[in-house]
């Protein structure tokens, strides 16, 4: 529900703050007072477009303001969340700025947002999923467009029939369905250049797998083939090195075994004698190990021109390979991995596509399951959709009108089903149906649309509804009868209605004048919630026009005498509508 909005420097609004009401909210005014402007405001909160252009003249920027409350709205709550957009109090702030030479700036409590994320929070259209109830719905004498809309028609007869969660399976469905026979149709396209691929992966796969390789290999296999390289020369330094070490009478250990000797012989002398010549013991006992490991080593190390050409070739090789799939063995086993799981995908994609087609079968099977159920619950809920509105229609003197839900069975299946849905109407009952844009006048389908309301919107989520001049073009007992469809509508939600007629504006819980004064040649717009006694004049006004005169005045104070007496007798336990919607739920159940 739409608490509070307020308006700066938009067009010829300077600034206005209005407060309105649960129940009916009702905007009069002279013609060109600026009633559109405050709509093209509201328009904005909804996600329309901004402007630029309208910008007062000679302010920087316009600002545009709504607080909702959001306390009966659990999935608008959720959906912020989602978005990351704190509402702990059940409010929801939109601010949309508007300034010359910058984009349009929107925020949701206090969070910059965007247009796409503000559209799917204040919808001023019924989605056309039907998965997700508007905040705000706007309809207007210009707007009665989206009646004439068949897949609206769908989205209304799925609201009534109950049919909305139902249709949002079949929904899922039908995307998997396509999304499957999408990739059905790529595997069967791709079969010619799959054996290709498949031909070249296998030759990248064997080229690695040759190689043998472990982490680490780049390494190890340079490592041994500079060692084989050079086998000669490393073999006569591990000779050298044995002879020096331990060769003969002069080596250097026959020499530390004589010191050692000589010291052991003088040790008598002088003690400390041995505790100096301690390290040459050790010395020995080290120079014995590196002479046991260079004899070890020389073993080892044999030349072999065989197994240096094997490692040379590896090494080649492997030098091709770090070029094709990286710097280490690790990179290039990376690769055999990714190679051969494409590998695999290649060749399992008989088993994927058999796999597939039985998942597209069982897709379709469930898919004309739903779609038949959901065109038999759609058809029976036409017949009793169209008999409510026409009842509807009868109190609002359309005698001779009657609406009529065409259901047809289409060939195959869409998005939402099987079924195929519009709104036609009969002038009388000779005449052969015809679509609502062909048939109805703007008056017609003004009533026709706040029929559909009063049936449709029953037990639906609150929100606000705001109604355009939706009572153009008619007057008398049929303003009256309006006028109560418009306050019974209102019942447990909110509903903002510009009217002219003194009949409508009679049953508002909250009545507003808009006016437009002219101020140093500037024009400016005024709106202000009137007083009882205020308000008695302004219905006087739209009676006779701007000479009100003491009937006009007594005709004035009737009415709202009249419109307080009939929404008394409506009790807000069981409201108007409530003995159709018990009659429509027990028709549905059976």
């Amino acid at each position: 529900m739409l608490d509070e909005l307020r308006v700066s420097n938009f067009a010829i609004i300077d600034n206005i703050q209005l407060s309105f009401r649960k129940g009916l909210n009702v905007l009069s005014g002279e013609t060109g007072a600026g009633k559109s402007i405050l709509l093209k405001s509201l328009g904005l909160l909804m996600g329309d477009k901004a402007d630029a252009t309208a910008i007062r003249s000679g302010a920087e920027q316009a600002l545009i303001e709504g607080s909702f409350d959001v306390s009966g709205r659990p999935d608008i709550r959720a959906r912020l969340t989602g978005m990351g957009i704190e509402s702990s109090d059940d409010t929801m702030v939109v601010r949309r700025i508007v300034a010359h030479g910058s984009k349009a700036r929107v925020y949701i409590n206090g969070s910059l947002s965007t247009l796409a994320a503000l559209r799917e929070v204040v919808s001023p259209m019924v989605e056309v999923t039907g998965q997700a109830v508007p905040l705000i719905e706007m309809t207007g004498q210009h707007d009665n467009r989206h009646l004439l809309s068949k897949s609206y028609h769908l989205e209304l007869l799925d609201q009534y029939a109950g049919t909305t969660a139902l249709r949002g399976e079949f929904s899922s469905l039908f995307e998997r369905h396509r999304d499957v026979e999408a990739e059905i149709e790529q595997i069967q396209l791709d079969e010619r250049n799959q054996a290709l691929k498949l031909d070249f992966l296998i030759f990248q796969r064997d080229e690695i797998r040759s190689l043998d390789l472990a982490p680490g290999d780049e390494v190890t296999i340079e490592a041994d083939t500079k060692r084989l390289k050079h086998a000669r020369r490393l073999i006569d330094f591990a000779s050298l090195t044995q002879d020096s070490l331990d060769g003969d009478e002069d080596s250097v250990l026959t020499r530390i075994h004589g010191l050692v000797t000589k010291a052991g012989e003088l040790r008598g002398l002088d003690p400390r004698l041995s505790e100096t010549i301690a390290p040459l013991e050790q010395a020995r006992s080290l120079i014995q190990d590196v002479v046991y490991e260079m004899r070890d080593y020389s073993h080892k190390l044999e030349a072999d021109p065989a197994r240096l050409d094997q490692l040379e070739s590896k090494l080649s090789r492997l030098r091709q390979l770090q070029k094709k799939y990286g710097g280490t063995a690790q990179d290039i086993l990376t690769a055999l991995e990714a190679t051969e799981n494409e590998i695999n995908l290649l060749e399992a994609s008989d088993e994927r596509l058999s796999s597939l087609q039985a998942e597209l079968r069982a897709l379709a099977d469930r898919m004309k399951k739903i779609a038949t159920e959901l065109h038999e619950k759609r058809r029976s809920a036409a017949e009793l959709f169209g008999r409510e509105v026409n009842h509807e229609l009868l109190e609002l003197n359309m005698k001779g009108v009657e609406l009529l839900v065409n259901v047809q069975l289409l060939s195959e299946f869409h998005s939402t089903g099987q079924s195929d849905i519009e709104f036609m109407t009969k002038t009388s009952k000779s005449d052969a149906p015809r679509p609502l844009g062909k048939a109805a006048s703007g008056g017609e389908l003004s009533r026709i649309l706040l029929s559909i309301k009063q049936i449709v919107g029953e037990g639906l989520l609150p929100r606000t509804y705001l109604f355009d001049e939706v009572d153009t073009g008619v007057s008398g007992e049929t303003a009256e009868k309006v006028g109560r469809k418009l306050r019974t509508i209102a019942k447990g939600q909110q509903v903002i209605s510009v009217t002219h007629l003194p009949q409508v504006a009679a049953h508002g819980d909250a009545h507003f004048f808009i006016r437009k004064t002219t101020l140093k040649d500037a024009a400016l717009m005024d709106v202000t919630e009137l007083t009882a006694d205020h308000r008695i004049r302004e219905i006087a006004r739209l009676i006779s026009g701007e000479k009100v005169s003491p009937t006009s005045l007594a005709h004035a104070k009737q009415l709202l005498s009249d419109a307080t007496a009939t929404s008394k007798k409506s009790s807000p336990k069981n409201p108007a509508g409530g003995a159709a919607k018990v009659r429509r739920e027990s028709r549905l159940a059976r």
